[in-house]
């Protein structure tokens, strides 16, 4: 009897489901990715000597083009057999690289491509919390969830660094894979399941369709709408070279501008604190006395500041001064999301956000790709890492645009604020929602009392108040 109680409770977990649980799982899991900021660089080095920079976009983009086709999928199956076992799935083949960097690096970087498939963590996370809350709560649940992210991420990357500094790479890789074994135990034992099981028999067995699974199915309701498809050619614009500055800027930093293991670490604490509070209380303000779209803009024109700083910056006042520019930037997801909900019915708000994130994952793919690229077109490679400038380093300062990517990002940047001039800011209350509504065109989506209304993976209601955040945390804390 005992024996059996100890393994019902273990599987059970403790207590109610609750955003506790999802909030630990989360710091976990990146908080043994951030402590690998700095080992990762020497790792990069070695294993990719000639062309680092190429080498790295094309890992960080396979990796982002596999977990954008692989998403919904795993919605889907998790819709069939529970939140739990894809939590404990996810963690464990997103980790299963760390102990890899040490012990063979060519496997390791294989490895991290490959996890793409189940690097979805922070979408299982977001159908977690939305089983466990009132659509009321989900804002502060997220928040929560946001927060203990942000902390994760603001300390990993110092305590990585202090590690490497006085006790050596290794032991660096041995405490990530403890924390990361600590995640998968903590799911394992402690984390209840969040699916009702009112729900979940009613569709166990149940075949999972080819239009559940499908990526590109939320991207094909795109040319319905004008509204839609000027946001989604926006958001396309805007974040293909965000997602490529979040997967080399680090280690531009490290080459170009000389910084060391202790200044890149205190540079993503910097900008991950600011990012906190543009996203919370300078955004709330904006919204309020500027609009929806107006916000939108002043964002875009953030962003196109700060990378057309970088990719002019020669020194490094100018990449902190421009940290800062980059994390108002990261008002823009928030408030094209928050724009997207305000034109669509309340029972299509998933669709809704769903084109959007489908939208941000393509990008997550080729945007580290296209970085790669460029950079290796003109010529930069990680060919120095102390934190001394070498005579390359010094050449790439000396050159009138020292970051040929992050100013090319700046001009598609600038291509996509002249495509969000012409959205218009459209509100509900208006009374013409026949015409202005994205809902009007996604009337073949069920209602939110049918079956396939549990899609929360890439498509709940509330997740515009993470998405920019993750994807910070995501290319950043593994480079």
């Amino acid at each position: 009897m005992p024996s059996s109680y100890t393994i019902e409770l273990s599987l059970q977990g403790f207590g109610r489901p609750s955003v506790c649980h999802a909030a630990i799982v989360i710091f976990l899991e990146f908080f043994a990715w951030g402590l690998l900021t700095t080992p990762m660089l020497a790792v990069l080095h070695e294993t990719f000597p000639q062309h680092t920079f190429l080498m790295n976009g094309l890992i960080q983009g396979v990796k982002g083009l596999l977990s954008f086709l692989s998403a919904p999928l795993i919605g889907a199956l998790s819709d069939v057999w529970g939140r739990k076992p894809f939590l404990l799935v996810t963690v464990f083949f997103t980790c299963f690289p760390i102990p890899l960097m040490k012990i063979s690096p060519w496997w390791y970087f294989a490895m991290i491509s490959v996890s793409g498939v189940f690097s979805v963590t922070f979408s299982v996370i977001f159908a977690y919390v939305a089983d466990i809350t009132q659509e009321h709560e989900r804002s502060t649940a997220y928040g929560w969830v946001s927060a203990t992210f942000a902390a994760s991420l603001v300390s990993s990357p110092a305590i990585g660094a202090y590690l490497s500094t006085n006790y050596g790479d290794s032991l660096v890789v041995l405490v990530a894979t403890v924390v990361a074994l600590l995640d998968i135990c903590f799911i394992l034992l402690a984390v209840p399941e969040s699916l009702s099981e009112k729900i979940r028999p009613l569709s166990w067995g149940a075949q999972i369709s080819w239009k559940q699974a499908d990526p590109f199915a939320s991207l094909k309701k795109v040319g319905k709408d004008c509204t839609v498809l000027l946001i989604c050619i926006t958001v396309f614009l805007s974040y293909l070279p965000e997602a490529g500055q979040y997967s080399s800027f680090f280690l531009y930093l490290r080459q170009v501008i000389g910084f060391g293991s202790v200044k890149i670490s205190a540079f993503i604490a910097m900008v991950g604190v600011l990012s906190i509070v543009a996203q919370t209380a300078f955004l709330s303000i904006l919204m309020r006395s500027l609009g929806n779209k107006n916000t939108v803009l002043l964002g875009l024109c953030f962003q196109m500041f700060q990378l057309a700083w970088y990719g002019f910056g020669s020194q490094a006042w100018m990449m902190w001064a421009a940290g800062t520019v980059a994390a108002m930037s990261s008002i823009t997801f928030p408030a094209v999301s928050a724009l997207v909900s305000r034109n669509a019915e309340s029972d299509q708000q998933g669709v809704a956000q769903g084109i959007i994130t489908g939208i941000r994952g393509l990008c997550n793919g080729l945007g580290p790709a296209l970085y790669g690229f460029i950079f290796y077109m003109f010529h930069v490679e990680l060919t120095e890492l102390g934190p001394e400038v070498n005579s390359n380093s010094a050449a790439l300062q000396a050159a009138i645009v020292p970051g040929p990517p992050f100013l090319f990002g700046a001009c598609i940047v600038l291509i996509s604020f002249l495509v969000a001039l012409f959205i218009p800011e459209y509100s509900k209350s208006s009374g013409i929602q026949k015409h202005n509504s994205i809902s009007g065109n996604l009337t073949s989506t069920p209602d939110r009392g049918s079956d396939e209304d549990i899609e929360p993976l890439l498509q709940d209601n509330s997740i515009w108040e993470l998405s920019s955040l993750e994807e910070l945390g995501s290319q950043s804390t593994e480079l």
